[in-house]
């Protein structure tokens, strides 16, 4: 039995390159991101305590800054050599042409003490004294900066002010590489260029002789409450495990997606045994009449599932790495970060070739079994050699069961408000389709058929007919799309309704022309004053808000608060000013507050000048939809003093055109380097950027899942025109020509890639609409949004890709004389 299943192998070997190929993209998905995130890994700890190399002990923040007064205490400790505080933050440079320089710019305190600081130098030297400035020779190369000439440097605390450049850095390929500028400035520069009170830590070099953890328990007893104290090797861990605390998640979302496509493949390689051995019907029941047993049958087929799992996951495994070494090129070609080394572990290579080889197998189980019920008694007819049995009707019952459950958990997902429903509402709906698939499936086809019919004529018929003569593989081979292109459609689903309730909610919340964002934090203090002190600027509002005790607090300006709100219950919005507030319609129900009530608000008593509706977000909040009081600004910063925002809205002044309010914003906003301006347009862009990223990824990701569930039409196709043999033979000697052959293979291809794609979209739609109305339960302004042209866009892709399947399959129907192929056994 040994020699006969690998001699059948190597003699079949062309039946099962199709499946094998499923493996291969499976398993090359898998280890590419396995070896890719060990090169990251590898790279994340080479980097780590860069900054550290002379660092023995260090004093971290739990909560509150660390004050400067600590700093000296430490330093008088018994055994320090030199202590310094760093922080780290955000800050901004204007280049030589007097805007800023572009890219998130990374702010830290470098020590002046020799004795700790591990800067790679290029030019100069480090900054020692305040008022001295150090970047990265990237940023000074680009800007043509020279040293000892002053650069303008901004923060959180305000305009941009001059340092003098003293020095340039090298901190490509480390964590301080974030793809703007780095800027480096004394302890005390950069806490007033930041506006912070204290540092995040203190970095400590030990004197001659005293050992680290020592010095770390004597620096301990001085330190006191709220900070930690971390020996030189607690250090470096402590960087080792944040630099890969994003990878590990980043590794488990790449695996997800790998997950699916390896139970697509799982799909196909099952489908694909079951109709080899369908195939193999005589054969197998000539092995029963000599003798061979049905245990021997049922190994021989697990035997040669495992031989080409084994070597289907070994070539897996060799794309996967090619993958991974292309993906660190070009990352390292880019010069991010993220950069790492191509790490190949023998680990990796194991459990890749065992997950391989594992998912063969069980995929191979089921039809391995069923195919050891073959009777001796089958080697004497051709009845067996066409195994059409219809699916039982437990397995119909239980599948309509699934099916039900499924869109009852989608639907009572918003209600219950709990997001695992709509999870358990999708994975219960594919688990639906896969099971009353033999039924559901071959239903569609015969609907999508009709069309077809009317276009082709008989040769579709005869296409409809060969599609939903096996009804169970016909829905095996379809369920296979079902995942991929339901989860594309539900994220593509997802994406656009995003996108349309953060334009909504821009809409409803911005009421000016142009708008000022921070980059990577608040406003810089100051900023909307200047703006408001420029003649050509009418309105000049900082949007601030916080929340205390389950109410939001959000100051106005009564010349825009009115564009934002969704009605006025009583009063008038323009009465709003110091003193008085507009109170949201179910906060004053649920207080019992009402118009010209006098009301007590954080301490301070005011007049509530209107209730208001308010207009739904798709930002959220705290506080529950609703709970909201918009205050005056000078209010607002009397109960909430230095508390900051990240949006300004401003609007020209009466009788200035846009463009002068812009140039004059922008002559303002040339000191503040830390800022954008866009209009409305412009920020619906720049907070729907992220979606269509984050959807663009997505959708590379599940497209190899989808292209290994096309793989599968075409293994199934392709088996089945050898199973069709004779029969395509008698169609050809009738008269069918070479052309209408080709065109019914194409038609059964694309009608069953069809009914998988509409079912997976019919799924992702589903989910979709359950997770919009949860969001929208919660409280933002969500809805479901069908992208049309989109979902159509998937249609077609998977229409165009079934066509490209059924090239093989007919050129190997065509490819025997028909004399020869009528005597095909």
């Amino acid at each position: 039995m040994l020699r006969l299943t690998l001699r059948s192998l190597r003699a079949e070997a062309l039946r099962m390159l199709l499946s094998a190929l499923a493996v291969v993209l499976g398993v090359a998905f898998v280890a590419g991101t396995l070896i890719f995130i060990d090169g990251m890994r590898a790279g994340a700890y080479e980097r780590a305590g860069t900054f550290d190399r002379h660092t023995d002990v260090g004093v971290y923040a739990e909560r509150d800054p660390i004050p400067p007064s600590l700093v000296e205490r430490v330093r008088a400790v018994d055994g320090v050599r030199a202590a310094e505080g760093e922080l780290t933050g955000t800050a901004g440079v204007v280049g030589a042409d007097g805007r800023p320089v572009l890219g998130f710019g990374f702010l830290a305190a470098i020590p002046t003490d020799p004795a700790l600081q591990s800067y790679d130098v290029v030019a100069g030297r480090l900054p020692t004294r305040p008022g001295e400035v150090v970047l990265d020779a990237g940023t000074v190369a680009d800007e043509g900066f020279t040293l000892g000439t002053p650069v303008r440097v901004g923060g959180d605390s305000g305009a941009a002010r001059p340092y003098t450049l003293v020095g340039t850095v090298d901190v490509a390929d480390t964590t301080r590489d974030v793809g703007g500028p780095f800027i480096g400035l004394v302890g005390a520069d950069a806490l007033a260029v930041t506006g912070g009170d204290g540092y995040g830590r203190i970095m400590v070099a030990a004197g001659p002789g005293v050992a680290d953890t020592v010095l770390a328990e004597r620096i301990a007893e001085v330190a006191g409450a709220g900070t930690t104290v971390r020996h030189r090797q607690a250090i470096l861990d402590a960087a080792v495990a944040d630099a890969v605390r994003d990878l590990r998640q980043f590794n488990l979302v790449l695996l997800t997606f790998a997950g699916v496509a390896v139970v697509v493949a799982a799909f196909v390689i099952a489908n694909t045994f079951t109709i080899v051995l369908a195939q193999r019907t005589r054969r197998t029941a000539l092995l029963r009449l000599v003798g061979a047993t049905r245990g021997q049958v049922f190994r021989a087929t697990l035997l040669e599932s495992a031989v080409v799992g084994l070597v289907a996951s070994a070539l897996g495994v060799l794309v996967g790495a090619g993958l991974a070494a292309g993906l660190t090129a070009l990352l390292g070609a880019l010069a991010t970060p993220l950069a790492g080394t191509l790490t190949v572990t023998p680990a990796t290579v194991a459990g890749c070739l065992a997950a391989g080889t594992v998912l063969t197998l069980g995929a191979a189980c089921v039809p391995a079994w069923q195919g050891t019920r073959v009777a001796p008694v089958a080697a004497l007819t051709d009845a067996a050699v066409q195994v059409t049995r219809p699916a039982g009707r437990v397995r119909l019952v239980v599948g309509a069961l699934v099916l039900a459950a499924g869109v009852a958990a989608l639907a009572g997902a918003a209600p219950a408000g709990q997001v695992l429903l709509v999870a358990l509402g999708g994975v219960l709906g594919f688990l639906g389709v896969v099971l009353f698939g033999p039924v559901l499936v071959p239903a569609l086809v015969r609907v999508l058929g009709a069309p077809a019919r009317w276009l082709v004529g008989a040769t579709a018929g005869l296409a409809v007919a060969n599609a939903v003569r096996n009804p169970r593989r016909v829905a095996a081979t379809a369920t296979a799309l079902v995942i991929g292109i339901g989860l594309v459609s539900s994220f593509v689903i997802g994406a656009q309704s995003t996108k349309v309730g953060i334009e909504r909610s821009v809409d409803a919340q911005v009421g000016a022309d142009f708008l000022v964002t921070g980059v990577g934090g608040d406003l810089p203090a100051g900023l909307v004053d200047d703006l408001a002190a420029r003649p050509e600027v009418g309105v000049a509002h900082e949007q601030r808000g916080t929340v205390v005790d389950g109410v939001e607090y959000r100051a106005a300006h009564p010349a825009l608060v009115g564009r934002t709100l969704a009605g006025v219950d009583s009063g008038t919005v323009q009465r709003l000013g110091p003193g008085r507030v507009l109170v949201h319609r179910e906060l004053a129900r649920a207080r019992g507050w009402s118009t010209g009530d006098r009301v007590t608000l954080h301490g301070r008593s005011f007049e509530v000048a209107a209730v208001v509706t308010v207009a739904p977000s798709a930002f959220g909040g705290s506080a529950p939809a609703g709970y909201r009081v918009e205050l005056a600004a000078a209010d607002f910063d009397r109960l909430f003093p230095g508390q900051r925002g990240y949006l300004a809205e401003v609007d020209p002044a009466e009788g200035v055109s846009a463009a002068s309010a812009r140039t004059a914003v922008e002559e303002v906003l040339a000191g503040y380097p830390t800022v954008n301006l866009m209009d409305q347009a412009a920020y619906k862009r720049m907070l729907t950027g992220t979606v269509d990223m984050l959807l663009a990824f997505v959708v590379a990701l599940l497209g190899l899942a989808v292209v290994i569930a096309l793989v599968g039409v075409a293994n199934t196709l392709s088996l089945s025109v050898l199973e069709r043999t004779r029969e395509n033979a008698v169609l050809r000697a009738v008269g069918l020509t070479r052309g209408r052959m080709r065109a019914m293979l194409a038609v059964e291809a694309v009608l069953t890639a069809l009914v998988g794609a509409v079912l997976g979209v019919a799924l992702g739609v589903g989910v979709g609409a359950g997770t919009m109305a949860l969001l929208a339960e919660l409280g933002g302004d969500f809805g479901l949004v069908l992208p049309w042209g989109q979902l159509a866009g998937i249609l077609a892709v998977a229409v165009l890709a079934a066509l490209v399947a059924s090239v093989l399959p007919a050129r190997r129907a065509l490819s025997r004389p028909v004399v020869q192929a009528l005597g095909a056994e």
